[in-house]
């Protein structure tokens, strides 16, 4: 329980400044939706950031998980850090000089002909948040988590503040005060869009610069030996990762080219799937904290006998929370957060995109768990395996949404999904009990799960003639219903915990 307590208090040093900062960039996603002046420009944004998750995997080629892995290996643990970092310099510098030339064919694929800027900006940004991960990594690795988390704030806050001033402000300056002295830095030749994401450019530099001391650390010391250890250990994880991204932004890609429309409706139909997707995304929030705390305290637990037992927990007791998050956001998805997060009233189109809230927020429940369940492949070192169970996700997703897009439109992107996350989930769990036992406690997971989702039902199809006011009212009796239901039944153990804290 020692470790369980650690756990927890890491993640909420992690958590507060993190679940701030987060919500600040769920906010000013939200917000764009108001400052934007149509759903096309929303859908423009949410596709630049699609493709930069693909590229973001492919720069940073799964070396930060490689880090943590070798930095525990006494033989390599002084020459990890700078071999790592020199890695990710040099190609960081490559990929991105790559995309600036090829800005303009690229810029043609993804269907922003007009805006080859975005792909350079996109270049930058990728590029200098690929160097800051090893020198967060060792942040994390070294227990400072504070530290992380504040930086990590700090960039989110740099990048709202910038984008309200350049999206927001400077555009009414520029029709009620044209002669302000804030428009001396702003140029009305650059789109909203494009401000949207130099705001993002000039936040991951600050970000850089506010790494000094991690970086001032780096020593031109290149172990080829360990680089290649790293590399067989590591390559098997891009698979995993591009996979993932497949799986988590192939669909808005994909719509941009299977929906059966003209151009400018195809872009307004993505940017309405997207603010559906954001607020079903709220569940991401609760599980990136997560993984910042958990996955450095995984590998600190490996040696130990009771590491197995410790893991089960923690898959338990973060199950429980993560579907209180769920019902958070499906409980409320009708009545506050399709109508007051996103421009809806200006927008109607917005409130199209209700369908996909609970589809795609039970696809991330389903996230969560998988990530608890792929401890065992970094353990034993068979990356390679996991990465079959991410290739298999992509393949669902990618032969479901083929198959749905044109026949249900965005919502069969949704389902496609929701689908994929389920079957990685379940697979996963298999493979792992094989190769690294852990002993969930898979009733009680299972119960939880089944009374979030009946909750939600009865919900969903006893709500549908009531007013606004009373859905919010069912909302809160869902919720108030399930957090008595779990401390009915886990009472004991959370009373056991705040005495051993005593």
């Amino acid at each position: 329980m020692s470790s369980i307590k650690r756990l927890a208090g890491q993640t909420l040093i992690y958590g507060v400044p993190t679940i701030l900062g987060r919500f600040l960039n769920v906010l000013i996603s939200f917000g764009l939706t108001y400052l934007f002046n149509s759903t096309a420009d929303f859908g423009d944004y949410a596709l630049v950031y699609a493709y930069a998750t693909f590229l973001n995997v492919l720069f940073t080629y799964g070396t930060e998980t490689s880090y943590f892995r070798f930095a525990q290996m006494d033989q390599f643990r002084n020459d990890v850090y700078s071999t790592t970092l020199s890695s990710l310099v040099a190609t960081s510098v490559l990929f991105s000089s790559a995309m600036i030339l090829a800005s303009g064919w690229i810029a043609d694929f993804m269907k922003l002909s007009l805006h080859p800027e975005y792909v350079i900006y996109l270049a930058f940004i990728i590029g200098l948040d690929a160097i800051a991960t090893i020198p967060f990594a060792k942040l994390r690795k070294e227990g400072k988590p504070l530290k992380y988390a504040l930086i990590k704030f700090f960039n989110i806050v740099i990048t709202v503040t910038l984008t309200l001033y350049f999206v927001g402000l400077c555009p009414w300056l520029q029709v009620h005060h044209p002669d302000s002295i804030f428009l001396k830095i702003y140029n009305p030749e650059i789109s909203q869009v494009g401000y949207a994401i130099l705001s993002n450019l000039i936040a991951s530099l600050v970000t850089l610069l506010m790494l000094y001391k991690e970086l001032g650390q780096f020593r031109l010391k290149f172990n080829t030996i360990l680089w290649k250890e790293m590399m067989v250990y590591s390559l098997p994880l891009v698979v995993v990762g591009l996979a993932g991204m497949v799986n988590e932004t192939l669909d808005r890609t994909l719509l941009s080219k299977l929906l059966p429309y003209d151009t400018e409706t195809n872009k307004s139909m993505i940017g309405v799937y997207s603010a559906g997707y954001k607020i079903a995304a709220l569940i991401n929030i609760f599980i990136q904290i997560f993984r910042m705390g958990a996955e450095p305290f995984f590998f600190n637990e490996a040696n130990k006998s009771d590491a197995p037992k410790v893991y089960a927990k923690v898959m338990y007791f973060f199950t429980i929370i993560c579907l209180a998050v769920f019902l958070v956001v499906v409980l409320f998805a009708d009545t506050i957060w399709i109508r007051y997060l996103v421009d809806s009233r200006r927008n109607p189109e917005y409130l199209a995109g209700l369908p996909v809230i609970p589809l795609l927020a039970f696809g991330y429940v389903c996230l969560g768990i998988y990530y608890n369940l792929t401890i065992w492949y970094k353990l034993t070192n068979k990356t390679l395996l996991g990465s079959y169970v991410t290739v298999i996700g992509a393949v669902i997703t990618i032969v479901l949404n083929v198959w749905l897009i044109p026949k249900i439109g965005f919502v069969g992107s949704a389902w496609a999904t929701l689908v994929c996350y389920l079957v990685m989930t379940i697979i996963t769990y298999f493979m792992g009990q094989r190769y690294y036992f852990v002993p969930y406690n898979v009733k009680a997971i299972g119960s939880y799960i089944l009374l979030a989702l009946a909750i939600y039902a009865a919900y969903y199809w006893g709500t549908a003639q009531l007013s606004e006011l009373l859905k919010v009212a069912c909302g809160v009796a869902g919720l108030v219903i399930y957090t008595g239901m779990v401390w009915m039944r886990e009472r004991a153990g959370f009373i056991n915990l705040i005495k051993r804290r005593g």
